[in-house]
């Protein structure tokens, strides 16, 4: 059942502007989401973990509540020429959110998108990935230190031989793109994506080049192995458990994960699709040591792990599939980041969240991208700034007034595409 069309803030804010000095009104979504999964081979149990976090139902209603940036002393004048700098260079950037103080304070769409599309994540989804990976571990079923071998061979007796070269790495490895792991990708019709009818014997037919944990090197095929023990270890999809134990808890809805192979077995590595306001969610989460309105999600422990370096880690920016200030080095920062300008950033100096969702272009690499460029841009020249104003700035119905004017402009406007579009790149409802 299609859940009811919600409006962005920009519009709830122009409706109700001449009664809107401080907060808006408090906004709310629905329970639930899309996907179910047929049950995989269970595994044994793992090594003894940390102390599970107590179930979680699932959450109605608990979309952020909305305020105006002023009645939290942040200053919307930056965050107006941001969106007008986005909209007068057409850039296509679809969704764009900040959250301060667990409050939802500007919340851009354009091309008449609204609350409720969701977003191919590309590589966001490994940081889910290592979520969901944080969940089972608490539960004392896998440890980051457990060799992937291990798992996928109980499950999986007919790799035996792919397996064979593979003994020595750590799940851990694979999670902090170190495991020596050599995969040759094919430009533009690789098999490991969307064609292959079994992923994971795709996966394992890569070869060590090599030790694991002597060398950072980025490659799709590693977290297609932690799924794949993911599985194994809580007998269940990847997608399935973190549904169950992640998604629905947050309450969140319109969730797809795309891609599963003829097995209907998905990729850890990318696929999944969100709404932005449910990528703010998961920000907030992981700011929140792993907890939601109040409950523990995933272990705190965890999330402080898979969001810093590893000790001996062959990266100092880069954790458990979490890149480390990545886009602020000023202060703390860490986060998701994902193909052609899919954000997830962290700043617990100013207890805030950004998120982002867009088309923009790719040349250049993990670290210099330019579509890494352009988000760094928006985050250290405006979004902080405008967190960062002194004297803090007070509510008034002028600046109000030029944050809705600027938000109803940028909904209808249109970017222009900065790379060319995949099939999977239509924002989805």
């Amino acid at each position: 059942m299609k859940a009811p069309v919600r409006r962005p803030l920009a519009v709830a804010c122009a409706a109700a502007l001449a009664s809107i000095l401080a907060a808006c009104a408090a906004s709310s979504g629905a329970p639930g989401g899309q996907g179910s999964a047929n049950a995989a081979p269970a595994g044994p149990a793992a090594a003894a973990a940390p102390v599970a976090p107590a179930p979680v139902a699932a959450q109605a209603g608990n979309d952020f509540p909305s305020a105006s940036p002023e009645s939290l002393g942040v200053d919307s004048a930056p965050l107006v020429r941001m969106s007008e700098w986005i909209r007068k260079d057409k850039l296509d950037v679809r969704s764009l959110l900040v959250v301060k103080d667990g409050k939802l304070i500007f919340e851009r769409y354009s091309n008449g998108l609204t609350r409720d599309h969701n977003y191919e994540l590309y590589s966001v989804t490994k940081t889910i990935t290592a979520l969901t990976f944080g969940v089972l571990e608490g539960e004392g079923k896998i440890s980051a230190a457990d060799k992937a071998a291990a798992w996928i061979g109980k499950a999986h007796p007919e790799f035996k031989a792919q397996l064979a070269d593979k003994q020595n790495i750590s799940l851990g490895n694979l999670m902090a793109m170190s495991s020596g792991l050599l995969y040759k990708q094919v430009e533009g019709s690789d098999p490991l994506y969307f064609q292959a009818p079994n992923r994971l014997q795709v996966a394992l037919s890569t070869t060590p080049r090599i030790p694991p944990a002597t060398r950072f090197e980025y490659t799709d095929a590693n977290p297609v192995l932690v799924g794949a023990s993911i599985a194994v270890a809580s007998g269940q999809r990847e997608d399935a458990y973190a549904e169950q134990h992640l998604f629905k808890p947050l309450g969140m809805r319109n969730y797809k994960w795309t891609g599963a192979d003829k097995t209907g077995t998905v990729s850890g590595g990318w696929g999944l699709r969100l709404r932005a306001v449910d990528m703010a969610k998961l920000g907030q989460l992981m700011l929140d040591d792993g907890r939601w309105q109040g409950q523990q999600v995933v272990p705190a422990a965890w999330v402080r792990r898979m969001s810093a370096p590893q000790p001996g880690a062959t990266a100092q920016d880069y954790g458990y599939y979490t890149w480390i200030n990545h886009i602020v080095e000023s202060e703390p920062e860490f986060g998701a980041m994902g193909f052609k300008g899919q954000f997830i950033t962290v700043l617990p100096k100013e207890h805030a969240v950004v998120v982002m969702t867009a088309i923009l272009p790719t040349d250049g690499g993990l670290r210099t991208g330019t579509y890494l460029n352009m988000y760094r841009r928006m985050v250290n020249d405006y979004i902080l700034p405008s967190m960062q104003t002194l004297p803090r700035p007070q509510p008034s119905q002028a600046a109000q007034q030029a944050l809705s004017s600027e938000l109803a402009l940028a909904a209808q406007s249109r970017g222009v595409p900065g790379t060319d579009l995949a099939f999977n790149d239509g924002p989805e409802r």
